[in-house]
């Protein structure tokens, strides 16, 4: 026991010159571990007489927390020293530009027709979603489509059974709603619609977006003004429109709208007319005091025809070169 004290220079001296957290590690160790060497000497105290182990005892537990504040000292500055070291080697430049954040986009369907919605709901119009899967009545037979007319069979129509389909139009939520609200009312029905038919320009599912004034003393005139007010805002005043005669069961009467391209030719975005006095009187709202009109517009067309897009399937092929062009939209 004699040799307590230069036992404890050594330790000091051990930890004054350890270079990192592991030689420090090393150091608790060996001389305060539960096999380390101050350990030991305590052990041995039981063979010293009483006044002897009380001094040795006291001697050696002030000198191991002495060791202990020593060994915590040494390694918060090491701590310290390597975080230094650390940054100066990993110098960041906070002047430089942060990395760039990528900016997700809509799909053009999808811009196209919140557009619409927006511009409709300030005229007053409430957008309605309604079921894409159909029966009969809504789809055609309250829509004043006779049970021979050509638009009811599987050539053009994806049927489940014989009462329900995809629906082929948006049209069919006009006699939901209508048999719901009371007029007045103005609605827009965007969604999916399904036909059997597929080429160049067609595509078997394609979005229509539906509108529906019910009031008094509703005409043509009050239609015209609508579209040409959407057609205008949508594409700018130096379209050229053209309403041309056509025939819906559910319309009468009823008209084509064509935008005129750069190559002077016609393409058709959508069908209007006002409703069929059948199809009100089917909804119990008297055709002699209350009119309507309705219109169904063409979202995939009017969005090729706005954005320039020459080919239906780029919609459809999930090409991201594709959908980045809409990101500042």
């Amino acid at each position: 026991m004699l040799n307590l004290n230069k036992l404890f220079e050594t330790i000091q001296k051990d930890i004054k010159n350890s270079k990192n957290i592991e030689e420090l590690n090393e150091i608790r160790i060996k001389f305060l571990g539960k096999k380390g060497i101050l350990t030991s000497y305590m052990k041995s105290l039981k063979n010293f007489s009483f006044e002897e182990k009380k001094k040795y005892s006291i001697i050696i537990n002030q000198k191991k927390q002495d060791i202990i504040n020593k060994i915590n000292k040494k390694k918060q500055k090491l701590t310290v020293f390597f975080l230094e070291k650390r940054i100066k080697e990993e110098t960041i430049d906070v002047s430089l530009p942060g990395r760039r954040t990528e900016r997700g986009c809509l799909h053009p369907i999808t811009y196209t027709i919140d557009y619409i919605k927006n511009f409709f709901s300030q005229l007053g119009f409430q957008s309605i979603s309604s079921p894409e899967i159909e029966d009969e009545y809504h789809n055609f037979d309250a829509l004043n489509i006779p049970k021979y007319h050509p638009a009811r069979d599987n050539h053009d129509t994806f049927w489940f059974d014989e009462n329900r389909l995809l629906r082929t139009q948006t049209s069919s939520m006009q006699i939901r709603i209508m048999k719901k609200e009371k007029p007045p009312m103005r609605f827009i029905f965007p969604g999916k619609v399904y036909r059997n038919d597929y080429d160049i320009t067609h595509t078997p599912m394609f979005h229509q977006i539906e509108g529906l004034i019910v009031d008094k003393n509703i005409n043509f005139s009050n239609l015209k003004w609508i579209i040409y007010k959407f057609l205008y805002n949508f594409f700018g005043e130096d379209v050229s429109i053209r309403f041309r005669p056509s025939y819906f069961p559910f319309t009468v009467p009823s008209a084509e709208v064509d935008i005129i391209n750069v190559y002077g030719k016609p393409l058709e975005i959508l069908g209007c007319g006002m409703v069929h006095p059948n199809v009100l009187n089917n909804m119990n709202i008297n055709s002699n005091i209350y009119s309507a009109c309705a219109f169904g517009i063409g979202v995939e067309r009017i969005t090729m025809l706005r954005y320039g897009i020459y080919d239906l399937r780029s919609f459809f092929e999930n090409d991201i070169r594709f959908l980045n062009q809409f990101k500042y939209n």
